[in-house]
Order: C-alpha cells, then structure tokens, then sequence
C-alpha cells in the first residue's frame, strides 16, 4: 500500500501563556482620559498607513528566531528588505488573529532591520470592522510584535521609530464596494521604507497605547480590550505565482483632461469612453506611453485568466505623472452604458521621479487591468506589470480524471474557482466584494474537503461565520460592514451554515469542536420558531430570504424555507446524537415530524414535485427545481415519490433559466432589483409546466437530492451546463447563468459531485473511520482519483465495470444493485 499524506494540521505555537512581552504600539500618544466615560467619544481615524522600524544587532544568527504579530488593522512585515509575511487573518476585533513566523532564514549577524507598514482603515471594509473602542485602542492603527532571538527578546515599544505617511489615501468605498481602492504619491512615500539602508533616525519615536478604561489599569500588554486574547491564526499563509499579462496594448495619445480629486476609476472608465481596445497595438514590455497635462496613453493588458493578488508595477516616469489604474473582471466595450455593474477596483499611483515602483497592499481579483499615464513633462515607460497571487495552498495528491476532456476541466475549474475566493476566509468573489458570506462558504468548504489536504480553512468556515446576532441568527456576512452595522440579515444562509457544521461532522468527526458549535446551530433554528404556522411549516418569515438567484419565492407559508429549516432540524438530531444530548435530538425530532405533516400542503399531484409557496391559504403555480430537491434532501418528502420529484425537476423540456435581478446582457438589472424589493415579482414563464432551474449556487443542493435518490450517475450530464462558463479563457466558474462575475466559489459544485458521486468517496462514519466507495459514472467510462481523509488518501480507479480502491481504512463498497459489501483497510479489486 502506498503511503499517503494525512491531512495537514497547524504546527504547534512556539510561545506559550495568552501574555505577550510586547506593548501595543502607535504613531500618537493617547487621548487624556476621562474618568466619567465608560467608552470612547472620538470618532475613529480616518484610512492611513504607518511604517513602524526598529533594528536589532546579532553576534550570531540563532538556529531559530520565532516571533509573533498583530496589528488593527492590517501589517505587512519586511526584515531586512525580505517580506516575511502579511495578515492578520480577518477576524471579529474581540477574536484578533495573530501570525507566528520563523525569523531565522532572513536574520544576519550585525545589524537587522525590522519594517512593518501598518493599514488602519477607519471604517467598515467588505473584510474588517471596526472593535468597540476605549479611549487608548480601537480607534487608530496599533503593532504589537515580539521576537524571540536566543535568550533575548525584541518587542514592540518606545524604542521603535515610526512615520505616519501621507502617500496613501483611499476614496470612500461605494454601494457593494469592499475592497479600498489606494492612491499612492509616492512624492510623500520614503524611498526604501523597508530597506536596511534607510536613516530613520529623524521620525519620531512610537508611543504605548494602553488600554484606557476603567478597571483597564493603563494596560499595555496584550491581553486587552478590545481585542480580548489575541488568537492563533490556525490557516495557511496564502501565496502563489507571480504572474505577467499575456497580452499588452498601447493607444496612441488620448486627449484628456482628469478631474481634481477624482476617483481613478471614473478617469479610466472617462478615457476609455468610446474607446476600441482590440484596435490598439499589440506590444512587448517595456512599454513606452507618452503623456502631458492635456494627453494621455491607455495601456490595456489581458492576464489571459482571473488572477488574484497584489498589483506590482515598475516604471520610469517624470515627477508627478499620475498612473491611473482600473481592474475588469471582463473585457471593456466601446459602448458600455451602465457603470453599475463593473466593480469600483483600481489604484492611482503619483509618480516621484525616480525609484519608481508601484507595490500594492490590497488584494484585488482581476483579467484585465486598463492604465491611463496621463500628466508629468516626459514620456512614460511601463518596465513590467505582474500580479503576485495571494491565494490560499491547494496541497496533497487529491486527483479526478476520467475518460472525457469536458468533465476533467470541469474538476479542475472549481479548484481554481475556489482557489480564487480563499485567502484567509473564503470569499464570493475576488473581483468585486471579497465578502465572508455564510451561506456561499458551504461550497468552497465541500471543495477543500474532497480536494485539499489542507483543511484548515474548511474548519475556519464555520468558526469565522460562529458570531450570531443577539437574537440567535447570523449576520448574512461576517467581519466587515454587514455584520458590524447588526442590520437584516439572509436567515437561509445560516442554515447552510449549519450544513457546514455537519460536513464537518461528516468528514473530520471532532467531537469537541462539533459540541463547541452546537450552540448557535440550536439558536439559529429556535430563531425560527415564531413563524412555525399550525401545520408546522414556515411562514412570512422576514428579513431576506435568499435562497438562491433563481426565481423561486418564499413569500406566505414557504416550502424552500420550511424544507431547508427541516435539514437543519435533521442534521441537528445527528449532531446532537454524536453529542451525547439525547434530548436537543428528540427536540428537533419532533419540529422535524411536525414539518413532515404540514408540508403534504404543497404536494402537487399532478406535476409529481413540491410547490414553491403558499398564500393566503392557496397554492400557488410555480414550483422551482430548489422546492422539489430541497423537499429531498430534508426529508420532508417520502422516499415513494423521489423518482417523480427528480423526473420533474431534471427534465430539459421544462427546465427554464430565470432570475429576479439578472438581466440580458450579463449584468445585475437595476430595474428588476428595484421591483423585488418593492414586492413586484414578474412571473413570464408558464408557472403550471415549466421549472427553473436552480442557479450554480443551489445546485449543490438538488445534486445531492439527484445522488440521494440514486442517480448520482445522472450528474455527469447535468454538470456540462458549467462548461457554458469555461470560454474565451475563462477557467473558473460564473456567478449564474448568463450574468454576475466570472469567478464565483459558490458555484463549484461539479469538482465536490465528481469526487463525492460520480467516484462516489464519501465517509461510511464520522471522521472517515470507514469510507464509503459507490462509483456512479454514468456516461463516462472510466475515472480515476482521491479524495483525503484524516488517515490518509482513499485511491479508486473505476474502468467499465472494474474497480480498483486502495484505503487506508475500512472500506463500504457498494456494488450497482445498491448491495453493500465490507472490507478491511488495503487494497482491493472489486466488480461492480
């Protein structure tokens, strides 16, 4: 038997006690205290970035040098001009994240010079959110880093030196913009901020800045409010490649007059108003782009797929020429009319002169990137352009592959779609929000579980999302704007979260950590228990309820609500069970039985499928793919009619695309959005024959109702409508049918269905004690692959009716009359 990796697990901290060594520090001394205020009056800072150095002599460079930070709200660390690292990792501010690093590889004898440039944003990003302050922290950006050099220690404290730098700015995000957009003078930025060679013996030195409250005691020590015990980071650090364009254009000059103070999107967008960008002149770097106060030069590149990372720019360029930036997810059209549905993203950079180099800080997803040069006495000349990807690692020997080329781009597009959207959370989309959303995370978790041997991040889903509302329901998104305004929420997304929570159960079957969860999963089911109606079902349920892009509705008594609150309830019991808590069990039994009861009101036997709503006492027409899978997978609905239900919800004759805000021409429809949240839902589809479909999101849930049911096999064909998103050098998957961003996580389906279906490798028992293997090929002929586990890789080989598997734990395999046969860890040889 070939030895396999297990699945990775977090090293070990070097540092022990939840005390640190080390002060928080900053760029002011603190605000005076008052005695009689209890929290901080001031307004946070605005957006800004400090650069805190300190140096440290060696005799001897020691074999291991750990050290440990944290800053609010964002650091990059740079020892000896070497970047070490980045983070912290986003968190809710009473959970801070920090980062432990070996210092030992970029340490010298002699002198050693430790940077880091600190962001604080000031308000709400899509990734971060402002802590409750006191008057010492909370309000303005703080470091707190100690090192460990032999017998020594290196802290954060007076000793450090510090410069406030006015060179980065941010315009106020916008709308669902989350990520800031930075402009960047670098006429205000010290050359060589991070070098050795840099004399800072003129800034200014940081201040301590305690924890001013009462019963605080002028703490500057972490642990603190209101930050709490800073916590361990427990993911991977995110990398990758470093990536150039596989295509450069040049315009030729462009009149062009910019705006003060106007948003370099805007100016961009300005420039290339009317403008063909096929029609420029394919280039090679160095690109030469002459410009002037009245004139310009657009230089569009194409990255020949979505990358992901930080923009890193050289260039040669007269003092004060401004390099205007934007990010396109797609490729810009002459007659683009409506701005609303192209992504704020871009940058500004002012040019010093010389030493010039554009580095950014924030993450940012893109294909193509357009530059307007405009400005300066003298032509402008582009060195290089490259991303450096920031992704989250995709490790181990996890592999599908199969007789036909479709299907095996299909596995690999959901990896890189998932990649895409997981740095140190998993995301919607990089190339827009970048938002933790709770409900979308559920894919991205089932990827990393049947692809990555790194499951930390999958755990971390559910950590991160575990930070209810006082009322018991989560936040639609976690750390950033949404959840720190506490307003309305999407009540579903939580039930997938709870999905999350027993995948975990399912796969890695850590006891303590499902019984550390169970709490908010029992809280956000008893949210729901004021709209449970006499028949047991939910009805007029508040706040937005989602479920899924498709036009299905949920108004009056709902059978999508109710279906996937009884998956809840269902997958409650287990991991109550599993938890030793007979009673919560029983509770959500009987919820569950009750549901069963009330839910035969939406039965339609004519159409043998589930209806979506009803209202005001009668049924209504439509009934969506979702209602029929979703009265599966809870089940709501018996097993006798679950050949039916997949016979109406799979049928290509009836099957019809529609959204209630996606629009034509591949953007979200202003018109349609502005209807639904008036109450205005436009049925054009015959409601009493056609289905629609789900969009890719929910079609994780009707492909498990189709494998439940038996026809895991039948997955295969229904995943080809993915290969729709995989043109014109797009490898990822799209947000839905024919609109919304081309890199989306939520809609990786196909690579978890692959593996978990169609090679049919799921866990016989909690934490894979046992594996199940029940290969379901349909219209393929062979396959092949591995899926991790916590003992190691479970190999199959399917070809015709041959089946191979090599695992190092028990084995169900189930043979294609549904006859289960057991067998011991090794390797076997099995017919189906």
């Amino acid at each position: 038997m070939t030895p396999s990796t297990v699945v990775v697990a977090s090293p070990p901290s070097a540092f022990s006690g939840i005390g640190w060594h080390a002060h928080w520090i900053g760029t002011e001394p603190p605000p005076p205290v008052a005695p009689d205020t209890l929290e901080a009056t001031d307004p946070p800072t605005p957006f800004h970035r400090s650069i805190f150095r300190t140096a440290v002599m060696l005799d001897s460079v020691p074999g291991t040098a750990p050290a440990r930070l944290t800053a609010d709200s964002r650091y990059v660390l740079v020892v000896n001009g070497v970047e070490v690292g980045r983070g912290p990792a986003r968190s809710q501010p009473r959970r801070q994240k920090f980062d432990e690093y070996d210092l030992a590889p970029v340490l010298r004898e002699g002198a050693n010079t430790i940077a880091v440039l600190v962001t604080y944003y000031g308000h709400p990003t899509a990734f971060w959110q402002p802590a409750a302050a006191n008057t010492g922290l909370g309000l303005d950006a703080v470091l707190a880093f100690e090192a460990r050099l032999g017998s020594s220690w290196l802290v954060s404290d007076t000793g450090w030196k510090v410069h406030r730098s006015t060179a980065w700015t941010s315009p106020d995000l916008e709308g669902l913009d989350g990520v800031p957009v930075e402009l960047v003078d670098a006429r205000e930025l010290p050359v060589g901020w991070d070098s050795p060679d840099l004399d800072d013996s003129d800034w200014p030195n940081a201040h301590l800045r305690p924890a001013s409250h009462i019963g605080g005691f002028g703490r500057t020590q972490p642990p603190t409010d209101p930050y709490g015990a800073l916590l361990p980071r427990r993911t991977a650090p995110v990398g990758g490649q470093r990536v150039a364009p596989a295509e450069a254009r040049v315009s030729g000059e462009v009149t062009f007059t910019a705006g003060a103070g106007e948003h370099p999107v805007t100016r961009v967008r300005a420039a290339l108003d009317g403008h063909t960008v096929s029609s420029d002149a394919l280039v090679p770097f160095p690109v030469e782009a002459p410009s002037g106060p009245q004139t310009a030069t657009i230089v569009s590149l194409d990255f020949g797929r979505v990358v992901v990372g930080t923009v890193h720019i050289t260039l040669r360029a007269a003092a004060g020429t401004t390099v205007d930036i934007l990010y396109r997810e797609r490729p810009h059209r002459a007659d683009e009319a409506s701005s609303f549905s192209i992504p704020k993203t871009g940058a500004r950079y002012t040019a010093r002169g010389h030493d010039d180099r554009f580095d950014a800080v924030e993450v940012n997803g893109m294909r193509f990137m357009h530059l307007v040069i405009s400005g300066g006495d003298a032509s402008t000349v582009i060195e290089s352009v490259e991303v450096q990807e920031r992704l989250y690692p995709h490790t181990g020997e996890a592999f599908f592959r199969s007789d036909d080329p479709e299907i095996d781009a299909l596995y690999r597009a959901g990896i890189r779609t998932v990649q895409c959207n997981a740095q140190d959370a998993f995301t919607d989309c990089p190339t827009r929000e970048q938002r933790a959303w709770v409900g979308d995370g559920v894919v991205h978790q089932l990827v990393h579980l049947t692809t990555n041997a790194d499951w930390r991040l999958a755990r971390a889903y559910t950590a991160l999302g575990d930070s209810p509302r006082a009322d018991g329901i989560l936040p639609m998104s976690v750390v950033g704007e949404i959840e720190s305004s506490g307003g309305f929420t999407i009540p579903d997304w939580s039930l997938h979260w709870v999905h999350g929570v027993h995948n975990l159960y399912r796969y890695l079957g850590d006891l303590d950590e499902i019984r550390a969860l169970l709490p908010t999963v029992e809280g956000i089911l008893r949210w729901y228990l004021p709209y449970v109606d006499e028949r047991g079902t939910l009805a007029d349920v508040p706040e937005w309820n989602l479920v899924d892009w498709s036009s299905v509705f949920v108004t009056g008594r709902s059978s999508l609500l109710t279906a996937l609150w009884a998956r809840g309830l269902d997958e409650f019991a287990e991991l109550s069970r599993f938890a030793g808590n007979a009673g919560a069990a029983e509770w959500a039994a009987r919820l569950h039985a009750a549901a069963a009861v009330g839910f035969e009101d939406f039965w339609d036997e004519r159409r043998g499928t589930y209806i979506d709503h009803i209202v005001d006492g009668k049924p209504q027409a439509p009934a969506s793919q979702a209602a029929g899978a979703t009265a599966i997978v809870s089940g709501l609905a018996p097993r006798s009619r679950w050949d039916r239900i997949l016979d109406a919800v799979t049928d290509p004759s009836t099957l019809v695309v529609r959204s209630w805000i996606g629009s034509d021409d591949g953007s979200y429809d202003q018109q349609k959005i502005a209807d639904q949240m008036r109450g205005i839902q436009h049925i054009d589809w015959d409601a009493e024959r056609e289905v629609v479909i789900a969009e890719p999101f929910y079609a994780y849930v009707v492909h498990d109702a189709v494998a439940l049911g038996g026809r895991a096999g039948d997955l295969v064909t229904l995943m080809r409508r993915w290969s729709q998103f995989l043109v014109d050098g797009y490898d990822t998957f799209g947000e839905c049918w024919g609109w919304g961003t081309p890199v989306h996580g939520w809609s990786s389906a196909p690579t978890r269905d692959l593996v978990a279906y169609v090679l049919g490798l799921t866990p016989a028992e909690p934490g894979f004690a046992s594996v199940r293997v029940a290969p379901a090929l349909g219209s393929l002929g062979r396959a092949e692959g591995a899926v991790p586990t916590p003992h190691g890789f479970v190999h199959v080989s399917v070809d015709g009716g041959s089946v191979s598997v090599t695992s190092p734990v028990p084995v169900v395999f189930v043979h294609a009359d549904g006859a289960e046969e057991a067998l011991p860890a090794g390797s076997h040889s099995l017919e189906l």
